[in-house]
């Protein structure tokens, strides 16, 4: 997948963890769903140990109530194409 289409699903990903704060009472349910589910998008989107550690990350952050303000997907877009270096990433 080309990188900057990672990148705008990584924003559209987040924008759906930003959820949970829009619908009172309900949003923090829906995390119960997807917490799971994100940090399976995110290894599926980031190969390697770097995806499963930033799966986990996705985990956690959408998991506890009040941290779904966090960019996760953003932040490893930004990570794996910004600050690492170029002969570490691995396009597939």
């Amino acid at each position: 997948m080309n990188k900057y289409k990672k990148l705008v699903l990584g924003i559209i990903l987040d924008a759906i963890g930003y959820v949970s704060f829009i619908i009172p009472g309900i949003g923090e349910f829906s995390d119960i769903i997807w917490a799971p589910l994100s940090g399976y998008i995110m290894t599926k989107l980031y190969k390697g140990k770097p995806g499963k550690i930033a799966g986990v990350v996705t985990f956690v952050e959408e998991a506890l109530p009040g941290l779904d303000v966090i960019p996760t997907f953003t932040l490893m877009w930004l990570y794996t194409y910004v600050f690492k270096k170029k002969e570490d990433i691995i396009e597939i």
